[in-house]
């Protein structure tokens, strides 16, 4: 079985968020498993250039944009026993970041296009294409509409996974004509709401549709969730399934890992307090006994971060530390500077981005706030439980299947299930509470590092989702 995996975004070349680790990880994992999955994304200036160095350079070919023809370079690099390729147009792709301009619908329209058109050059003809997001999803679309009845492609199947529905590639319906060069009288297949959007275009045309995690795929069929798309979601609900996201327990590992101060292990679990007392010193914060509560975030509505904001004072009260890592929008930045600088002995904040700080916060936190108002997945609660950090969550998505209340004894976290910033200030005494007493916080700890959040199981139910497909 033949998987090519197609993303705007991938580790270890491009990143903005979880898709980039979902990417990177999920194609190794069925590599392990003897599926002959490859990757390809688009080639952005921004790819540094040692990584660059590792490709070469395949063919080139034009490829069509409606009635433009452009040029189209493809580039090869072998990483981790994975191989990638990338789609070359400077025009397209030689820009700061990866999203955010004004022709990003033409720019993700070529590459769309371009998966297509380059598969009879690369030597691998794959069973099925998995998109992902709304920057692949007319890769579905082109191939029911433009190039399943050439033989070459007619076997050929897709999956579409959503990782975030809030981004759904709309644009005006004059894109139609223009970008997207679809056949006259075929507009029904990406019009929605009166809108052209490409990720309900997807949602028609793939042969299956996932979401990042079970509780997801059922929130999105409610419209507090869908953000406008349950009624298409509900019309193609048999192919909506909910596979949850792991993450690379290579990359993310006490033992062994780089960024941090001190390695550890379940079997040295006393070891987790040195990262706790040199985060402490390196954010500047006095080194007591007192519980971190880390944050690695967007600083956005959307993180749960206005729940914080509004109990922020009353929690500081207790005897805890805040250590907090993120961007996002100026109110919270401002907000979370400000309390920094009123409570330097409680609260340490970077705004920005710091990979290697990230680590040292996953590795020196106790806990790990996380009161987001929807999560399709989430993958830091996961990174937190292997570092033995308590995550507290509320239950939506990701977070609902990933973390269980430790209340009844067996759970590996704290949790609350309505979005209010009391039921989440309890839940936050409630693991106060807990973290007094030693001996069973150690006991949580141990059950939190026993989780197992690799891709294993999830990897597994997609190599069984692409056999039904095929099949």
């Amino acid at each position: 079985m033949k998987v090519l995996f197609a993303a705007s975004e991938a580790e270890p070349f491009a990143k903005s968020g979880g898709l980039a680790d979902v990417s990177g990880a999920l194609p190794k994992a069925l590599r392990k498993r003897l599926v002959g999955a490859r990757v390809i994304l688009p080639l952005y200036s921004s790819i540094a250039p040692e990584m660059r160095e590792k490709m070469t350079f395949i063919c080139n070919i034009t490829v069509p944009v409606s009635w433009r023809k452009q040029y189209c370079g493809v580039f090869e690099a072998h990483i981790d026993g994975v191989i990638y390729y990338f789609i070359d147009n400077e025009y397209y792709f030689k820009r700061d970041g990866l999203y955010g301009y004004y022709d990003d619908a033409e720019r993700f329209a070529f590459f769309s296009r371009a998966v297509l058109e380059i598969i009879p050059h690369i030597g691998f003809k794959p069973d099925i294409i998995h998109c992902n997001d709304w920057q692949t999803a007319l890769i579905p679309v082109y191939l029911t509409e433009m190039y399943s009845k050439d033989p070459f492609y007619s076997s050929i199947k897709t999956v579409f996974t959503i990782h975030n529905i809030q981004y759904q590639g709309k644009y005006g319906m004059e894109l139609y004509g223009d970008v997207l060069g679809l056949p006259d009288g075929r507009e029904s297949i990406v019009e929605y709401d009166g809108c052209v959007n490409f990720m309900k275009g997807a949602i028609q045309c793939a042969d299956k549709v996932t979401t990042v995690s079970p509780t997801y795929s059922r929130e999105i069929l409610e419209p507090y969730y869908s953000h406008g798309l349950d009624s298409i979601l509900k019309e193609f609900g048999y192919k909506l399934t909910g596979i949850v996201n792991g993450i690379d327990t290579d990359v993310y590992n006490p033992e062994t890992d780089k960024f941090i101060y001190q390695n550890y292990s379940i079997q040295t679990l006393g070891d987790k307090k040195k990262n706790k007392t040199k985060l402490q010193e390196e954010m500047g914060l006095p080194r007591v006994n007192a519980p971190i509560f880390g944050m690695v975030t967007r600083l956005v509505s959307h993180k749960g971060i206005d729940l914080v904001k509004c109990v922020f004072e009353e929690l500081l009260r207790a005897d805890l530390q805040f250590v907090i890592l993120g961007s996002g929008e100026w109110e919270f930045e401002t907000f979370f500077y400000e309390m920094s600088k009123k409570y330097p002995e409680k609260v340490a904040v970077k705004l920005g981005f710091d990979n290697a700080l990230a680590h040292k916060i996953y590795a020196g936190s106790d806990f790990f706030l996380m009161p987001s108002k929807s999560e399709p997945c989430g993958l830091a609660q996961l990174v937190a439980l292997r570092y033995g950090t308590i995550p507290i969550v509320r239950e939506t998505g990701g977070l609902n299947d990933t973390v269980k209340d430790s209340g009844d004894g067996q759970g590996n976290g704290f949790t609350f299930s309505n979005y209010n910033a009391h039921d989440m200030e309890n839940t936050v005494w409630r693991a106060l509470a807990g973290y007094s007493k030693t001996e069973g916080f150690d006991i949580l700890r141990r059950r939190a590092m026993s989780c197992d959040n690799g891709w294993n199981a999830s990897a597994n139910l997609y190599i069984r989702l692409y056999k039904e497909i095929i099949q």
